[in-house]
């Protein structure tokens, strides 16, 4: 298996320190507002590795922490005025609630961060020690960014460019404007932790190395997030991690594309921002899934009312193909072209894309099979199932998919299907095909056969 390293910039075999134990982190929500469609996106990007890992049959430890003390955080509970307590379970309740709905599964923890400052403060106690942060005695404490070799190694920024575009606030005391925080000194009304400097609250990078040591060790196999974390975030991550631990932080960084909306950057201030729950007021759940899944993690993913559509008539034409089968107690075919062509796709960094090809290929020869016995069409749905199940999709029932959206009550569909039965009957074929084209302006299309007629939604 290959995965791409963002680190070393090149796809590199994967081998987990541990025998087949991988332990992976992902950067979760600041949880200060909804979740929004991009941060879905990052979330299952991971939630297929995951996944995938498991089918290769790792051992999978599965970190995704939450940030629970912030300066967002801070202003949103004035804002709303309730306390940060109220703000911030109140939206861990949504994100996951978000999640579920999207087919994340949870993961093995989930730590926030006020249950590790202590561990925070004996990290930041340790860089001081060892010269790395220091103490100006205003309460904050600071890294000295040019003390560790190969900042920049992964963000491949350079320091002397960073330099000048670096500034000192009036109130920080930095020795360099590179310096970021890791403690941040008490301001009146805030929550704060007593510590060697005083009481204070921890800052945002802090949180992730220490969160990621306390769960997976100093060492461990895969960190990942979203593109716009890899600077400062995870550089800094390495910067104070290396430099208390003494030794590699990670040895695979991942990183998935951003989210544009009709080909722009996603921004609040150009009114194209879009919360989960807003895509999936229009959209059902499996295809916005299926949407975030049909673009490489890596690459980045263009929303739009096209691509939505689409997803919605592919993952329609995937469950067509199981409508009307009963697989209880069937097992998947073994040995297939499509398995193994899923798979080496998979093995390449998580090619997702062509997983999905190798899905439909799978579902033309299951419709040639089914065709002339059904079956022996079973162990090749089974195997689809089986197959989608790793990304997350084609786990409910396709009649149920089919019909889903459906704008005008069934019971009036189904008396609609009768009446036009009936019409056949008495050999009204003028007012048959009134009833089917009068179904099809709501969208409904029927599908006659020799079993009877059945209906689904145009997508």
């Amino acid at each position: 298996m290959q995965i791409y390293n963002s680190l070393t910039r090149t796809k590199e075999a994967f081998k987990p320190l541990d025998e087949n134990h991988v332990r992976m982190y992902v950067c979760g929500m600041t949880v200060y507002d909804l979740c929004h469609i991009g941060h879905a996106r990052t979330v299952t990007a991971f939630d297929v590795v995951s996944r995938y890992l498991r089918a290769k049959g790792y051992h999978l430890t599965y970190i995704r922490n939450i940030t629970d003390i912030d300066d967002k955080i801070i202003r949103r509970s004035i804002e709303n005025g309730e306390t940060i307590d109220v703000l911030t379970d109140r939206m861990i309740a949504a994100m996951r609630e978000d999640f579920q709905r999207l087919g994340n599964l949870e993961p093995d923890q989930e730590p926030r961060a006020t249950e590790h400052v202590e561990g925070m403060i004996e990290m930041i106690s340790d860089l001081v020690e060892k010269g790395f942060a220091y103490a100006p005695g205003n309460g904050d404490v600071y890294f000295r960014v040019r003390k560790f070799e190969g900042y920049g190694k992964l963000s491949g920024k350079i320091l002397e460019e960073l330099e000048a575009g670096a500034r000192i606030e009036v109130d920080e005391q930095k020795e360099d404007p590179m310096d970021f925080v890791l403690w941040k000194g008490a301001k009146a009304g805030e929550p704060s932790w007593n510590s060697p400097w005083g009481h204070g609250r921890p800052g945002w990078h802090i949180e992730c190395s220490v969160m990621g040591k306390c769960c997976l060790g100093e060492t461990f196999d895969i960190h990942g997030g979203g593109s716009d974390l890899k600077f400062p975030h995870h550089e800094n991550e390495i910067a104070q991690s290396e430099a208390a631990n003494g030794q590699t932080f990670v040895n695979t960084w991942m990183h998935s594309g951003a989210i544009r909306i009709d080909n722009v950057k996603m921004s609040k201030s150009l009114g194209n921002f879009f919360t989960i729950r807003e895509v999936l007021d229009k959209y059902p759940d499996e295809v916005v899934r299926y949407f975030l899944i049909s673009s490489h993690y890596r690459s980045p993913i263009n929303y739009s009312e096209d691509s939505l559509k689409e997803a919605a008539v592919r993952l329609e034409r995937l469950y067509t193909a199981l409508k009307g089968l009963d697989i209880t107690g069937v097992s998947a075919a073994e040995g297939t072209r499509f398995e193994e062509k899923f798979m080496t796709s998979m093995d390449d960094d998580f090619n997702t894309p062509e997983a999905l090809a190798s899905l439909f290929e799978l579902v033309r020869e299951l419709n040639t099979v089914r065709a002339e016995d059904e079956k022996k069409a079973l162990p090749l749905a089974a195997l689809l199932i089986k197959l989608g199940g790793i990304l997350g999709i084609l786990q409910g029932d396709a009649e149920s998919f089919l019909k889903s959206g459906a704008e005008v009550d069934e019971a009036w569909i189904e008396a609609m299907i009768q009446k036009r039965k009936d019409a056949k009957k008495a050999r009204d074929f003028a007012e048959a095909d009134r009833i089917r084209e009068e179904l099809a302006s709501q969208g409904i299309i029927l599908q006659d056969s020799r079993e009877g007629t059945t209906w689904r939604i145009e997508r």
